[in-house]
């Protein structure tokens, strides 16, 4: 993986706020594109294929709320997410996916290009505990056709992330 400045990053072509989050907090990381399929039957799967890279490594970003409050979930393409995991997880009692059009709004990405850097607003997020079997993992760098590869640690570190068993 390439480190990248903060300079580079800003001035390549098609940085995104996730991206540019990346280079700010001056981690390692390499971004990765493939042309999106727009009738492809799920984000995360197509990127997985696509990269040639095992669905375990290559991560969702979820938007749910619990208890009323949005709460980021980072969980595999290859699992789903267990909404009592994650309401348990951050001390709520009930957990719900959020309407996209608010997961939308709050974060500042379009629906299947969600990135958990970068976001408008920051939100609580929890990513799945099986992100540390891989040295590094994939999420989505900010839109359909473009993901972000680094260290778990670091994904945990720049989102302030709790790590927790919230996927099945």
């Amino acid at each position: 993986m390439g480190k990248k400045s903060k300079k580079q990053d800003r001035q390549q072509p098609g940085a995104t706020p996730a991206t540019v989050a990346a280079a700010d907090a001056g981690v390692e990381f390499t971004t990765h594109s493939y042309e999106h399929d727009p009738s492809a039957a799920g984000y995360g799967e197509e990127a997985a294929e696509a990269l040639g890279v095992a669905p375990e490594r290559v991560f969702k970003t979820l938007v749910a709320e619990v208890d009323g409050a949005l709460t980021v979930a980072i969980v595999p393409v290859s699992a789903s997410l267990d909404l009592k995991a994650l309401a348990s997880a951050v001390g709520g009692k009930r957990a719900a996916m959020a309407d996209p059009a608010a997961a939308e709004r709050t974060t500042g990405y379009v629906r299947g290009g969600i990135s958990p850097l970068g976001q408008r607003k920051k939100l609580p997020t929890v990513l799945d505990a099986s992100a540390s079997d891989h040295p590094t993992v994939c999420v989505s760098a900010g839109r359909r056709g473009l993901e972000i590869e680094l260290s778990w640690a670091d994904l945990a570190a720049l989102t302030d992330a709790l790590v927790a068993p919230v996927a099945r």
